[in-house]
């Protein structure tokens, strides 16, 4: 996938006013527009400044586009930051285009498709209205559903200032990770949405859960899953070996004549609920190298001694 410069498309500064990207694009738009522009590749192009100014003409999607950073390149290689839209805040919900069907790129759809932001500018009308309410990621470790915990997050909002640019704002907010939450379940808090209008009580924000890479669990619902590797040996004959849980270590016996994949089940040790969660142990069985004459020598025993062809099935 290959990085898209909105800036360069639409031949505009990075601290553009909005009114200048407004100008910008419809100085362009009679320039390519394929019903009448004689320029060369007039439709793609015409197509390109249209997806660079769905994002620069929202303040929103400008200022989570910009979050990437000025470092990359036009058709530069392109993935997306870890966590690049942790704790950004949105009116509304998120993003969507103007137009449902539009065709955009691989890189817009990553960004604003994929991400799961949908974004609603309706607002209420009347002198008392509600405020919208306001919704972001937040990142967590598996140990703070666990457990429970509280954190302190720091959430950014764009704002527009006096002249027309855009800037983002921070502000940290202390919250209560409650036990047991799961990927994609949400925790609201009331009233610290937008500001109402009038006499209208503020907006509540939203924040949408998602775990952290964990360097040796992952989540199923409310299981947590654990990749144990095993010697051939603990797996043909069975064994007893330590297994890390989020609770401690705990001794885990392996059945004798154990597959490569094979889950044995803790019950009740995954993420706690009404009913908790198991925590899994999927098999790998790890090949030692024959890196020495000794390991050699013990694959050879092997290999004259077992009966073994794991292709019989094959026929071949």
């Amino acid at each position: 996938m290959q990085y898209k410069d909105y800036y360069k498309i639409m031949d505009l500064a990075r601290d553009a006013s909005q009114d200048e990207v407004k100008r910008a694009y419809r100085k362009l738009a009679r320039k390519y527009h394929p019903d009448v522009s004689k320029e060369k590749d007039a439709e793609a192009k015409f197509k390109e400044l249209g997806e660079a100014y769905e994002v620069l003409k929202d303040p929103e999607k400008r200022a989570a586009y910009d979050q990437l950073g000025a470092n990359w390149k036009a058709g530069q290689d392109f993935r997306p930051p870890p966590n690049w839209d942790e704790g950004f805040e949105f009116k509304g919900g998120g993003f969507t285009s103007d137009g449902a069907s539009a065709d955009y790129s691989d890189f817009f759809e990553q960004l604003f498709g994929q991400a799961g932001f949908h974004f609603d500018d309706k607002h209420q009308q009347g002198f008392h209205a509600r405020g919208q309410d306001s919704h972001a990621k937040i990142y967590i470790d598996l140990e703070d559903s666990f457990h429970g915990a509280t954190r302190n997050v720091t959430l950014s909002a764009p704002k527009m200032d006096a002249e027309g640019h855009v800037q983002v704002k921070h502000r940290t907010l202390n919250i209560k990770i409650p036990k047991g939450i799961k990927p994609g379940q949400h925790i609201r808090l009331t009233g610290q949405g937008d500001p109402g209008v009038g006499k209208g009580q503020a907006g509540d924000l939203i924040l949408e859960i998602v775990f952290n890479s964990h360097p040796l669990y992952r989540c199923s619902e409310s299981d947590i899953m654990l990749d144990l590797p095993v010697t051939p040996w603990e797996a043909a004959l069975g064994a007893k070996v330590k297994v890390p849980t989020p609770e401690g270590s705990v001794d885990l016996k392996i059945p004798p004549n154990s597959k490569q994949g094979r889950k044995l089940r803790l019950k009740g040790r995954g993420l706690p609920a009404s009913v908790a969660g198991d925590f899994l142990v999927v098999l790998q069985i790890v090949l030692p190298q024959a890196d020495t004459e000794q390991a050699k020598a013990a694959y050879r025993t092997m290999k004259d001694q077992l009966d073994f062809n794991p292709r019989r099935f094959l026929g071949v």
